[in-house]
């Protein structure tokens, strides 16, 4: 598996609205905490390393290129 490609297919749009709808209610805190589960969850049910530390890589380039652009 590669995560830089979308496996989800037509599936994509449901699992986002139901990740979105996990954290309805959630202070900040509370959505972090959730996060850092699932991170761990979904990890664990990859159980490859190679393959977690790339996800980890595309996540961190994708928080990059959404953060706000000062200037």
């Amino acid at each position: 598996m590669d995560p830089r490609s979308y496996n989800l297919g037509a599936e994509g749009d449901a699992i986002y609205a139901e990740l979105i709808a996990l954290h309805e209610g959630l202070s900040e805190e509370e959505s972090a905490a959730l996060n850092a589960r699932l991170v761990l969850v979904l990890a664990n049910a990859l159980a490859r390393p190679e393959e977690i530390r790339l996800a980890f890589a595309v996540a961190s380039r994708g928080a990059e290129a959404t953060a706000p652009r000062s200037g």
